[in-house]
């Protein structure tokens, strides 16, 4: 099963003239998305040692003629690629030519030293709940109810003109897209595999990545300690980063557990949320939040296998939205705001419109206290305050509070 990809309406056409860097975590679907975004171009994958050789031995001054437009997979295996295709631009012998790869440091790395100025980047992330509602279809996807947070419509406009319920079938089959996101995260390969072979592939995924990606990243001799320092960090999912804690319980220095932990970014397995940088209602505290990005990887690090606790729905929603706004280049700013004196919001999303706060609670009912933080950072705010919404798992949009507080089902905000 192909599931269209929300990026693939975002890529430039192969008639631009333009250099594009694809690139995202194993798995998540390059090398199928660049073969059916540009059919048309020569196809050539690094990971092959025999392309590799020919790609060096090969004249630069020939590159254009011998290779032409294409698709270079996994191009930071032989970094050579990079200046011939820069000479090839340049000498407007190639008009097109797109790069893709999983490790972002060596790619990154080689674009700011040979094509800086000249490649547009991309990122191509795990599933979303939009795609696998939708990618069975043909035609561009209707965006999501959570990319009209970063325009200028009103929240209350934006909210207010959509049905507050769905009718059952509708709802059903949305409930059953994030349930998968839930359980089993967004790898595209775990959609055409029985249930009972989905753990065995995460668990070969997570093999994969510590014997390639990180191999290309980091010559490690003992890969034990890294691995344990993975899973302690999936752990913490959701909750506030310590390095000196993480540090201690994996047995390494804090220097290393930094090390350990852009390791993780860069090959984009988490993200570390910042704290919101200003005092809205008291002094707040500076230390970043952990996410990991997909659920599935998630819960086979950990071995949890039960039903989604707060943190792991936590995850979710916010990978959701950092998802998104990646792949689609939404402008704007994810925090979160906890102050000395326990003040706490999940996520303040911070726009050319304004600020929008967000409450996330793994349950099926809101009540009133759940807005109540939202009103306190709202007073702060003044003028500065789009709206705020409590993201939850019942089925019902509607308005709970001034100033323009809602309740929205996740799936809602995430699917439509």
């Amino acid at each position: 099963m192909q599931v269209k990809r929300v990026l693939e309406d975002f890529l430039p056409k192969s008639t631009t003239r333009r250099l594009v860097l694809l690139t995202g975590a194993r798995q998540t679907g390059k090398t199928t998305l660049s073969k059916s975004s540009y059919p048309d171009l020569r196809y050539i994958n690094l990971d092959a040692p025999e392309n590799r050789e020919a790609a060096r031995a090969m004249p630069t001054s020939s590159w254009g003629r011998d290779v032409g437009n294409a698709v270079i997979d996994e191009a930071q295996k032989s970094p050579v690629v990079f200046e011939k295709v820069k000479y090839s631009f340049d000498a407007e012998d190639i008009s097109f030519c797109v790069l893709t790869g999983s490790s972002q440091i060596l790619l990154l790395k080689k674009i700011r030293e040979t094509l800086a100025g000249r490649v547009s980047l991309h990122e191509l992330w795990p599933l979303m709940a939009c795609e696998i509602f939708h990618g069975g279809g043909g035609s561009k996807m209707p965006p999501p109810l959570v990319d009209g947070l970063f325009t200028e419509t009103p929240l209350d406009s934006l909210l207010g003109s959509v049905p507050g319920i769905l009718l059952d079938d509708s709802d059903a089959r949305q409930r059953d897209a994030e349930a998968h996101l839930l359980q089993w995260g967004g790898m595209p390969a775990l959609l055409r595999l029985p249930g009972e072979e989905r753990w065995k592939w995460l668990r070969d995924y997570e093999y994969t990545y510590l014997e390639r990606d990180l191999s290309d990243l980091a010559r490690l001799d003992h890969l034990e300690p890294f691995r344990k320092f993975q899973r302690l960090s999936a752990l913490r999912s959701g909750s506030l980063l310590h390095y000196s804690e993480l540090a201690r319980d994996a047995g390494i220095s804090v220097d290393t557990a930094r090390r350990y932990l852009e390791y993780l970014r860069i090959s984009y397995q988490n993200v570390l949320l910042q704290p919101y940088h200003r005092n809205i209602t008291s002094s707040v505290i500076k230390t970043p939040k952990l996410y990991w990005v997909d659920t599935g990887i998630l819960r086979q690090l950990t071995g949890f296998r039960g039903e989604p606790t707060g943190n792991l729905y936590e995850t979710y929603v916010v990978g959701e939205i950092f998802k998104w706004m990646k792949t689609v280049q939404r402008a704007g700013g994810l925090y979160f705001y906890r102050t000395r004196s326990g003040l706490e919001v999940d996520l303040l999303l911070e726009t050319n419109q304004g600020i929008l706060g967000m409450e996330i609670k793994a349950r099926e009912t809101v009540t009133p206290p759940d807005s109540r933080p939202l009103r306190d950072v709202a007073q702060g705010l003044g003028s500065e305050w789009r709206g705020g919404i409590v993201i939850y798992r019942g089925r019902e949009i509607r308005k709970i509070a001034e100033p323009s507080i809602w309740a929205v089902p996740s799936r809602r905000l995430f699917i439509g």
